[in-house]
C-alpha cells in the first residue's frame, strides 16, 4: 500500500456539503489504490474498473452541486471554475478511459488514471476550490478568452501533425503543472518592442521526443543524450515560432533567455504566474504541454473597454475594421518557407493571406477557413500540388475553389497532367514579384465582373 491521501484540515473549504464530497471522492480513490495492491490480477482489474465508474459518477455529481452552490451566493468566478470542471469532465475523463480501455485496463494505464485523478483532485481542492469563500485567489482568473483558447487548440493540435505526424488530442485546456512520466521542461523568454515580456514553456514527456524527434535523426536509443536535446531545443524553437503569428499582437522582438529545466523548477515558475495558456496534449506517443505567460495579452486581446464618453467612437472604428477583414482570402501553398514569407509580404496589404507548408496543412485551412483563392506550389515533397488540388477537387464543398499554380514547371507534360483537374491557370516562380501580383489582382477583377454581370 505504497499510495494513500491523507485528509486534513487545509483540505477543507468551510461548505459542508462540498466538504464531504471531497472526503468521499479521496477515500474512492484510496480503494482504488487498495485493489491496484491486490496480488490476483484479474480481481484486481475488475475492483478498479468498478471503483473508476463509481468516481466518475459521484465526481459529475459533486461537480453539478458544487457549481448550483457557487451560483447560489453569486459566485463571480463560476464561469472559470465550470470551463476547468467541463474540460477534467469532458476531455481529461474521456482520455484517460479511453487509455484503460485499449490497454485492456492494463496495471500500468490504471496507475495513469489515479495518479492524474489523484493530481488533480489535491491541486483542484487546495487552489480552485479554496477561492470560494475567499479563502485564495483562482489559478486561472487570467485565461484568454474561449474563443482565442480555442483557436490556439487547434492551430496545436494541426502543427503536432504537420511536424510530427501525430494525431494529438486536447485533455486539458487548465493544466495545473502536474506531473507526468519523465518531463523535459523548455522554457523561452522573449521582450517585444513595447518592453512587455513573454514566457512560453513546452512540456515534452521524454519517450514523446525519443518517438519523434530521435527517429526523425535516427538515434537507436530509447534514452534522452547530448545530441537528443539539442535537436529537441531546435526544434521546440520552430514550433514557437510557428504558434508566434496566432498569439494575439505577439511583437516578440528577441529571445531574452533559454532554460532546460527541472520538475521542481518548473513548478516554481509556475506556481509563481498565472499563465494566460496552459494547454495539456495527448499525441499518442507521449504528454506535450504547451504554456504562455504574457498578461498584457488579456489587454491587447480585449481591446477598449466602452464607455459612454467612447462608445460612438469605438463603434465606428469597430466597424471600419470589419470592413477591411472583408479582403479577398488567398491561401498560399508551398513547402519553402522564404517564398510563403515573400508571397505573404507581396499580397497581405490588399488580401487576406493565410499560408501552409504541405498539402495536407493546406487541406485542414480549407476547412478552416474556406479561401476565395489558392495559389499552390507544384512541387512540393509527399504530397505534390497536383495531388493537392485532386484532393480539393474531390470534395464537394471545396470543389469550385479557384486554384492557381506557382511553379517553376510550367512544361508540356506537366500541363497535361493536371488540365482536367480545371486549375485557374500558372504563374512561373521566374515572374518578377510585381508582375505575379498583377495576374491575381486581374483575376479577381475578372471574376468581380462576372459576378456583376450574373446579378443584372
Amino acid at each position: 500500500m505504497n499510495n494513500q491521501f491523507v485528509w486534513n484540515d487545509e483540505f477543507n473549504i468551510g461548505v459542508d456539503t462540498i466538504d464531504r464530497e471531497h472526503k468521499r471522492l479521496f477515500r474512492i480513490i484510496n480503494k482504488m489504490f487498495l485493489f491496484e495492491d491486490e496480488e490476483e490480477e484479474e480481481k484486481s482489474q475488475w475492483a478498479c474498473q468498478e471503483g473508476i465508474k463509481y468516481f466518475k459518477e459521484h465526481t459529475v455529481k459533486h461537480f453539478s452541486d458544487e457549481e448550483e452552490y457557487m451560483a447560489s451566493i453569486h459566485y463571480e468566478g463560476l464561469e472559470t471554475h465550470r470551463r476547468i470542471h467541463t474540460d477534467f469532465r469532458k476531455k481529461t475523463l474521456p482520455a484517460l478511459e479511453q487509455e484503460l480501455e485499449q490497454s485492456e485496463y492494463s496495471a500500468e494505464s490504471i496507475k495513469h488514471f489515479l495518479g492524474v485523478c489523484a493530481g488533480w483532485l489535491i491541486g483542484h481542492t487546495l487552489t480552485e476550490d479554496q477561492t470560494i469563500n475567499g479563502k485564495s485567489r483562482s489559478k486561472w482568473r487570467d485565461l484568454l478568452p474561449e474563443k482565442e483558447n480555442e483557436a490556439m487548440k487547434e492551430m496545436i493540435v494541426h502543427l503536432l501533425y504537420d511536424m510530427f505526424q501525430l494525431e494529438s488530442q486536447v485533455i486539458s485546456e487548465s493544466y495545473g503543472g502536474e506531473k507526468f512520466g519523465k518531463g523535459v521542461y523548455y522554457r523561452l523568454v522573449y521582450s517585444t518592442k513595447q518592453d512587455e515580456r513573454w514566457e512560453i514553456i513546452l512540456v515534452f514527456e521524454e519517450k514523446l521526443l525519443i518517438n519523434t524527434v530521435g527517429k526523425i535523426l535516427g538515434l537507436q536509443t530509447d534514452k534522452l543524450d547530448s545530441t537528443l536535446i539539442n535537436a529537441a531545443r531546435y526544434t521546440a524553437r520552430q514550433f514557437v515560432e510557428h504558434t508566434k503569428e496566432y498569439l494575439s499582437n505577439a511583437d516578440l522582438d528577441e529571445m531574452k533567455e533559454e532554460n532546460l529545466l527541472n520538475y521542481e523548477q518548473f513548478q516554481k515558475i509556475f506556481e509563481g504566474e498565472n499563465p494566460q495558456i496552459s494547454l495539456l496534449f495527448d499525441t499518442g506517443e507521449g504528454y506535450f504541454v504547451y504554456c504562455v505567460i504574457a498578461p498584457h495579452l488579456l489587454q491587447n486581446g480585449i481591446g477598449v473597454s466602452i464607455r459612454a464618453d467612447n462608445a460612438m467612437a469605438e463603434i465606428e472604428k469597430y466597424l471600419q475594421e470589419r470592413v477591411v477583414s472583408q479582403k479577398k482570402k488567398i491561401l498560399i501553398v508551398d513547402d519553402s518557407a522564404v517564398i510563403r514569407q515573400g508571397m505573404k509580404e507581396l499580397f497581405e496589404e490588399d488580401y487576406d493571406i493565410s499560408t501552409a507548408q504541405s498539402g495536407l496543412s493546406a487541406i485542414r485551412t480549407i476547412t478552416l477557413d474556406r479561401p476565395d483563392l489558392v495559389l499552390l506550389d507544384y512541387e512540393m515533397p509527399i504530397c505534390d500540388g497536383r495531388q493537392v488540388l485532386e484532393m480539393i477537387r474531390s470534395e464537394k464543398e471545396f470543389a469550385d475553389i479557384p486554384v492557381i499554380f506557382l511553379t517553376g514547371r510550367v512544361d508540356k507534360e506537366s500541363i497535361q497532367k493536371v488540365v482536367a483537374l480545371k486549375p485557374e491557370g500558372y504563374l512561373p516562380k521566374y515572374l518578377k514579384p510585381a508582375d505575379i501580383k498583377k495576374n491575381v489582382d486581374k483575376y479577381f477583377e475578372k471574376k468581380s465582373g462576372q459576378e456583376n454581370e450574373e446579378e443584372k
